[in-house]
């Protein structure tokens, strides 16, 4: 084995010399040996060299996994998995440790994004005079490793300086939202990868709005991460450190409160003697919260059993994405079995829904994110001025927020109603932000202890003096119905889907009519999305290699069509219906 200093760097430099080893590959493993004394990080580094798998050895290392807006995200499981990691681990047990390597999602860069996040909340304290701890709420999804990078997360934290929160079990990102708000804390950060496949995990973090980190936090807080080059630290004396608590089912209660608020009619429940339908959380957090809820509100409904269990394997599915069909086929042949209505599926973190349904035809008919979004978006729109919450007078307060790629026909159903329409660049983030915006536009005097009060007395708040948040969405299948959230709820969108199921129901109808009453009142607008993948050092050159060659030379046409003009939304001047850039 090539474990002797000098013959590892002698194997690296012939490496370097044939071109088959990045020099920004070499620069990193050096970084990451000398600044640990840890055995298996030296170990698998050796025995890739000792393979001379190349490759390999620059996916892991050719950068450090760098903390961006969305937080950290990579492998925790590499395409070879090294003795050294694989430890007492059977073959088809996942490896006793993580991927060793500075660009993949480890203890290492665990370690290091929390310590760099407790120095920015540190750092803020300080700039707002708050004297005590920060507070870091902390849940994480069933992937493998997750619950053991949460502890090692709240572990971190508290020897910083800062009280940590952690859900006692796998827990969903929009409950994680709730909490951070809910206790009142300065940041949340939620351990997974969403429906990536199974192999990767990741950190993200939430500011004290419960929304994910924006400017200028997210340039603070990535400064902060990125400064930091080791797992090791110094940690606080023991009367300086953070307390760790272990949270659950008293903030299950509590979010649970809330989504009920969700239903705009429960008559129309009981009256639809309820459609059947039939869920899967593909393995994932998604049954926490909605099968209580789903009984609590009088649902007819039943789980597929194979997948209503956490499995980091995700292994009855190619992957645990509700977009794609294949994810749903467990799921449709129950419903076909149970003649059931309605399908409806979230991924791992439960921020996802998506959703089949009978259609007039009797067959089950996958929906697409727009055509979700804004079925649900049209029925609140429309509930909400049947209720006389929303009405001539104070139409102008409602608003409908969606990303720029979402579908225009929720701008249409906007407009119809008189509510405004934002849009937003991709990402639920910039949703969040919005409805932060919206919470701090409501005199201070009227929003003290805003999250304490109950959703009509907000939505009173909101409707006189702020603007009304009716629905958010984008069309890669995440939904908002409420501020008490501040990032797509799958748990909220399952509940929202079917009341409207319900509500077909009591009309006589089947949901895919329902879309063509849409279509027929406000027009009928279509879309194909497709998507390409690519993985690792070599697929990040040639992203990079597109974009700029995309804003460097735009494409004359498209499809047959002439391109008139080209929007840069990371270069060029936009603001969007509020004025904001």
């Amino acid at each position: 084995m090539a474990d002797d200093g000098e013959q590892l760097n002698s194997e690296i430099d012939r490496a370097v010399a044939g071109g088959q080893l990045m020099e920004s590959a070499v620069k990193n493993i050096h970084a990451l040996l000398g600044g640990t004394s840890s055995n298996l990080y030296l170990r698998s580094v050796s025995q890739l060299i000792d393979a001379a798998e190349w490759s390999e050895l620059n996916d892991r290392f050719y950068q450090t996994l760098a903390f961006g807006t969305g937080g950290l995200r990579g492998r925790t499981i590499g395409k070879i998995v090294t003795a050294a990691e694989r430890g007492k681990a059977g073959p088809d047990e996942r490896p006793e440790f993580p991927c060793v390597g500075t660009n993949a999602m480890n203890f290492f860069n665990i370690s290091r994004a929390t310590q760099g996040l407790v120095a920015y909340l540190h750092d803020w304290n300080r700039h707002e005079k708050i004297s005590a701890n920060p507070k870091l709420v902390i849940a994480h999804d069933p992937r493998f490793f997750s619950k053991e990078f949460a502890e090692l997360a709240a572990k971190v934290a508290s020897e910083n300086g800062c009280d940590a929160f952690v859900f006692e079990a796998p827990r969903s990102v929009p409950e994680l939202s709730f909490a951070v708000r809910y206790l009142k804390a300065s940041a949340g950060g939620m351990i997974t990868a969403s429906h990536n496949p199974p192999y990767d995990n990741g950190y993200k973090v939430y500011f004290s709005d419960g929304a994910q980190v924006i400017e200028p936090h997210a340039s603070g807080i990535i400064a902060r991460v990125n400064a930091i080059a080791s797992e090791v630290y110094e940690p606080l004396p023991k009367d300086r450190q953070g307390k760790v608590a272990i949270i659950g089912e008293d903030i299950d209660e509590a979010y649970m409160h809330r989504l009920e608020t969700l239903v705009l009619d429960p008559k129309v429940i009981r009256k639809a003697k309820s459609p059947k339908i039939i869920y899967t959380p593909l393995h994932g957090t998604g049954s926490v919260i909605i099968k209580p809820m789903l009984e609590r509100l009088g649902f007819n409904f039943e789980i597929v059993p194979e997948q209503d269990h956490f499995d980091g394997r995700f292994p009855t599915v190619k992957s645990p994405n509700p977009e794609n069909a294949e994810a749903l086929t467990m799921a449709i042949a129950l419903a076909e079995k149970e003649n059931a209505d309605v399908v409806v599926a979230t991924d791992p973190d439960c921020d996802r829904m998506g959703a089949a349904v009978r259609a007039s035809d009797g067959e089950m008919t996958l929906l697409t994110g727009n055509q979700i979004g804004s079925l649900l978006a049209w029925y609140r729109t429309k509930r909400l001025f049947e209720k006389g919450i929303l009405n001539k007078q104070n139409a102008s307060r409602g608003v409908i927020i969606k990303t720029f790629v979402t579908t225009d026909l929720q701008k249409a159903i906007a407009e119809h109603y008189g509510l405004r329409c934002v849009e937003t660049l991709t990402g639920f983030k910039y949703i969040g932000a919005k409805l932060g915006n919206y919470e701090h536009a409501i005199p201070d005097r009227l929003r003290l202890n805003y999250v304490e009060l109950s959703e009509d007395e907000t939505r009173k708040l909101r409707l006189e003096h702020s603007s009304f948040y009716v629905f958010g969405g984008e069309e890669s299948y995440g939904y908002s119905g409420a501020d008490f959230v501040r990032d797509k709820d799958g748990n909220g969108a399952v509940i929202m889907f079917c009341e409207v199921a319900a509500y077909a129901k009591t009309q006589e109808k089947t949901i895919d009519q329902l879309l063509d009453d849409i279509y027929s009142e406000f027009g009928y607008f279509a879309e194909k999305n497709g998507s390409l993948a690519f993985e690792g050092a070599e697929g990040a050159t040639k992203i990079t290699r597109l974009i700029k060659s995309y804003a460097a030379d735009p494409f004359p046409e498209m499809l047959g069509s002439k391109v008139t003009n080209v929007r840069n939304f990371e270069a060029d001047k936009i603001e969007d219906a509020e004025g904001e850039q």
